[in-house]
């Protein structure tokens, strides 16, 4: 697939702080790539010199092939942002605020109602198009920031927390959108939202203290769990004990963990590395003559494998990857 972002060694220093040190990563078009990492990583920083909003201490960035710094406007032309916080002008009407920025994106004025038009049907924006910014919700305000990031069509979007403020509905029918738009596009998104990785990114990459620490797949991540192949089993609580101790003879079996929830008891069988013990799990209660209220194979816990990553002593920038 067309590299439609290109980043090579990009580092951003603030005085003697190292905020971004050496990142380099491509985005093809076709793909979203989520950008994770704690607070104070670097996550903002990057995708601002990625947008060209800020300049890198050293290395470069090609949009489109166009060189960030070198070719600043035709490489901002391909771009929607949707940065942090979503800023825009409070005293303005949504629908002035979208006609302004179609105007300074040069869509042509015949066509410029019918594209605005086509934006606030899919962000749902109908109802408050006529209301001053400044006076619509969190959730409303990042519609009004997303609208303006897809107006023009790019080629590349950055989005910095798009469901940031946005309710479980809203945020369904964000990543739906972001699905949608993605085979004709590259997608960056930075957010501290797990499920959002799992839900709509092709892939995945971690910074810790300004420094890439993980590239691949969202499966590859989940991979990396302690919990990736575990068997979770919901039984009776009168059962539990021996199914426990059942469970925990199976080869393969690492630990069982014990919750109990109501009258039932829930165990979760965590697997030696490398190993898949629910075939052998499940053969064992039919044996004991146990039933199961439950039975399910867990794919791993992202929310762990990101606190194991980013808090492991010693990373040092040293990229994980399967």
């Amino acid at each position: 697939m067309e590299t439609l972002i290109e980043v090579d060694g990009l580092s951003k220093n603030f005085g003697a702080l190292k905020a971004v040190s050496n990142i380099s990563l491509n985005v093809t078009r076709g793909e979203v790539l989520g950008f994770l990492g704690p607070n104070g990583a670097g996550k903002s920083t990057t995708m601002k010199m990625i947008t060209g909003f800020l300049a890198p201490t050293a290395g470069r960035v090609s949009i489109a092939g166009f060189d960030i710094e070198k070719s600043p406007l035709e490489a901002k032309r391909r771009i929607g942002y949707l940065p942090e916080g979503a800023p825009a002008y409070g005293e303005m009407t949504a629908a002035g605020f979208l006609d302004f920025i179609a105007e300074i994106r040069g869509i042509p004025r015949a066509e410029r109602g019918a594209r605005i038009s086509e934006v606030v049907g899919k962000i749902h924006l109908e109802k408050v198009l006529h209301q001053r910014i400044e006076t619509l919700s969190k959730g409303f305000k990042r519609r009004v920031g997303l609208a303006q990031a897809i107006l023009h069509d790019p080629e590349i979007l950055i989005m910095d927390e798009p469901t940031d403020g946005l309710d479980p509905n809203q945020k369904f029918e964000v990543r739906s959108l972001i699905q949608e738009m993605s085979a004709e596009k590259a997608i960056v998104i930075s957010t501290h939202i797990l499920e959002e990785v799992d839900a709509v990114c092709t892939r995945a990459v971690i910074i810790g203290q300004g420094e890439l620490i993980f590239s691949g797949t969202p499966r590859e991540l989940a991979a990396r769990s302690r919990y990736h192949n575990a068997a979770t089993v919901v039984v009776a609580g009168d059962d539990a004990e021996r199914a426990e101790q059942g469970i925990a003879g199976v080869a393969g079996v690492a630990e069982v963990e014990r919750k109990n929830s109501g009258d039932d008891v829930r165990l979760t069988v965590i697997p030696n590395a490398g190993a898949a013990p629910a075939a052998a799990v499940q053969k064992k209660l039919d044996e004991m003559n146990c039933p199961t209220h439950e039975f399910f194979i867990e794919h791993g816990h992202l929310d762990e494998v990101f606190r194991t990553i980013t808090s492991a002593p010693g990373n040092n920038g040293e990229v994980h990857r399967t």
